[in-house]
């Protein structure tokens, strides 16, 4: 695609070149949803494989919004029997709870392509106030001519503010898991519009 028609597809705004308004999708095999949590003496990584979304890019940047569904069930951590419990009642009960969610608020520019994006997550029934450090990596158009955006993010829970409560005492003293937890979001989405 020429040079001319990406600049009609983006537009620059307080010197940040920014796509133009419009709706984008999440592209799964292009994102990544993970987290890390402490479990006795070190941490666990994982993420979640299947998750979808929609980020739209409104005319005044600030009111751009960000809404996105997790398949809780998707849950890996490399470990078949762990992951099976983090499924479990204890922690997400997929059964009854089989998604999450996070739907933002509100968005504040901080300079250099990051802002804060406010937002609510809902995790087994309970919506918490989870604010996003994002980090916007650029726009662009894809060998096939779809428009791309790219984005990082991270932001830290207590998982028992969401009735993830289940530990286990560990005889050297202290638990088995953290009561923080790490996300990290490394997002590709595709234009719709």
């Amino acid at each position: 695609m020429s040079q001319t028609n990406l600049t009609e597809l983006t537009r620059t705004v307080n010197g940040i070149v920014l796509p133009a308004p419009g709706s984008f999708a999440l592209d799964p095999s292009h994102s990544h949803i993970g987290f890390s949590v402490r479990h006795m003496m070190g941490k666990v990584r994982g993420r979640f494989a299947s998750f979808s979304g929609t980020v739209t890019i409104a005319e005044e940047p600030v009111a751009s919004s960000v809404d996105v569904t997790i398949d809780v069930s998707s849950i890996d951590t490399r470990d078949e029997q762990r992951d099976g419990h983090l499924r479990s009642p204890d922690f997400f009960d997929t059964e009854s709870y089989p998604d999450m969610t996070y739907r933002s608020t509100g968005l504040t520019p901080k300079g250099d392509g990051r802002c804060r994006v406010e937002g609510e997550l809902t995790i087994k029934g309970a919506t918490r106030p989870v604010p996003l450090d994002l980090t916007f990596e650029g726009v662009g158009v894809d060998p096939w001519g779809n428009q791309r955006l790219g984005f990082s993010a991270t932001a830290e829970i207590d998982r028992e503010e969401f009735g993830l409560t289940w530990n286990q005492a560990l005889e050297t003293g202290g638990l088995l898991v953290g009561k923080k937890v790490a996300i990290e979001i490394e997002a590709r989405a595709v234009r719709q519009d």
